[in-house]
């Protein structure tokens, strides 16, 4: 039987990437000129961590973290901005946190997009952090790809391990 494998990883290593055009951006941009910015990944913990003059560079950071996530083939929903808050030096502290997996509720929300399709056949079984997909025709697990690229979830999926 056919299935696949409904996950949502971020490939890190792009991320870096992604990071340190940002910081080369930063560099050269004229608005952060004399104001010191610091933007460090951490990979271990998966976060980004912004430290900047003011609120607007903050938002200009944000910007850019997208633009360049999605120049780098990421899906931007996977950054997850937290709240600024002042640091000692009167500057801004930003973290952003890098999602990866289908928390439990999400995995149910997929599960019932599925099972609303009332395709016979196709079976949607929650493991771990991911979502497994039985079905008897590979044209259904498409369908079922094709509805849940369509559908608005909070968080990027990838359909990996797709077997005939």
């Amino acid at each position: 039987m056919p299935s696949l494998d409904i996950v949502s990883q971020v490939d890190l290593q792009e991320a870096d990437n992604a990071v340190n055009n940002v910081v080369k951006e930063v560099a050269t941009r004229y608005d952060f000129r004399g104001v010191h910015t610091e933007i460090k990944l951490n990979r271990k913990d998966k976060v980004i961590s912004i430290v900047t003059g003011d609120e607007m560079k903050i938002k200009a950071l944000r910007e850019m973290l997208i633009a360049h996530f999605t120049r780098r083939k990421l899906d931007s929903k996977c950054l997850e901005f937290k709240k600024h808050e002042a640091t000692s030096q009167g500057q801004l502290k930003q973290d952003v946190a890098i999602k990866e997996g289908i928390s439990k509720e999400m995995a149910q929300k997929i599960v019932k997009t599925i099972k609303n399709l009332k395709l016979k056949k196709v079976q949607p079984a929650i493991q771990d952090d991911q979502v497994r997909v039985t079905a008897k025709q590979i044209d259904d697990l498409q369908t079922v790809m094709q509805t849940l690229n369509n559908a608005d979830f909070d968080l990027p999926l990838q359909f990996v391990n797709m077997k005939r």
